[in-house]
């Protein structure tokens, strides 16, 4: 189970009683999560979710409140954090910060068909829609800078086959820099993974976990979601899947010539944060009851982003 820090009924009672939402009915830890220790939280006002941030530099907690209640106004289906009586939204709890957030509705989809991948590109478009025209500014802790720092220190622990696969998206990245920060810009997700959204009766009901959230190129964000959602067993794109999310992003929010560009070496890079990611997760965690995704997966979906034949909707609507 992911929880780093386990919670008492003593210590959490005290801590909710300020939102003034009835009494502690039930709780228990949430093993989905993989970075920081989250709780279902049953009160007499409702359900909830409790999340303690593990990781991640305590000043930018300010800005995923910031950026939640701009969904929240903007009509998009979030966890935004509630408030005490006093109007706290980010407050400490175990010597940790922590948000309380609504429980929304739905379930994870893990075989998706082309009708939710519509509605994922079209939730992505909105976020994207919503934030462009007031980016709110936050560096990514595993953005382009980061894989060029933490990419050659993992060499040591890959294979010669996997260190030049690494190598080369490594130096694209050296590269292309420049130009795929200059991409049309917002405020991403960074993780629109299939066990970060919530369908309840094949309708999108939410989106969950924002803590990877940054401002970015927007194409970055779609690359991420296409890579998961998309995806088939042996890590080639299934077309006809990633074919209906693009084209419902693309409903929303035209691509543009510059991002088709750089569409496949987009994917490559996507696969490279998460294949990094993921290694330095299972060397720090070997041992511990706690959720380890595979790197493997990602080292899987790089090769077979080699060649990408899969291209933009370039300026459709």
């Amino acid at each position: 189970m992911s929880v780093f820090t386990p919670l008492t009924r003593d210590q959490l009672e005290p801590f909710l009683a300020p939102y003034r939402l009835g009494r502690l009915r039930a709780f228990e830890g949430i093993a989905a999560g993989s970075e920081n220790s989250n709780f279902f939280v049953s009160l007499d006002g409702g359900e909830y979710v409790l999340t303690l941030v593990e990781r991640g530099p305590l000043a930018d907690l300010p800005f995923f409140v910031e950026l939640l209640e701009a969904l929240h106004q903007a009509d998009l289906p979030v966890p935004y954090a509630l408030t005490t009586e006093t109007g706290e939204a980010l407050r400490e709890l175990a010597g940790k910060p922590a948000l309380l957030q609504p429980r929304l509705p739905g379930r994870h989809v893990h075989d998706p068909v082309p009708a939710h991948c519509t509605q994922v590109g079209q939730w992505l478009a909105r976020l994207h829609l919503a934030t462009a025209g007031r980016v709110l500014e936050r560096r990514s802790d595993r953005g382009l800078d980061w894989m060029l720092d933490a990419g050659p220190r993992l060499l040591a622990v890959l294979d010669p086959g996997a260190c030049a696969l690494l190598e080369s998206v490594l130096g694209e990245v050296a590269a292309h820099k420049p130009a795929i920060l200059a991409l049309p810009r917002a405020n991403l997700h960074a993780d629109l993974f299939r066990d970060n959204v919530l369908f309840e009766a094949d309708r999108l009901t939410g989106v969950i976990d924002f803590y990877n959230a940054c401002a970015g190129p927007m194409l970055y964000d779609v690359a991420i979601a296409v890579n998961d959602w998309c995806s088939l067993p042996d890590g080639a794109l299934d077309p006809i899947r990633a074919e209906a999310l693009l084209a419902g992003y693309a409903a929303l929010r035209p691509f543009v010539a510059e991002e088709a560009a750089h569409w496949p070496r987009m994917l490559r890079i996507a696969c490279v944060r998460f294949w990094l990611s993921r290694l330095i997760a299972a060397q720090a965690h070997a041992g511990q009851a706690v959720l380890i995704h595979d790197p493997a997966e990602f080292q899987q979906r790089l090769v077979a982003r080699q060649q990408v034949s899969l291209g933009l909707p370039v300026g459709r609507r």
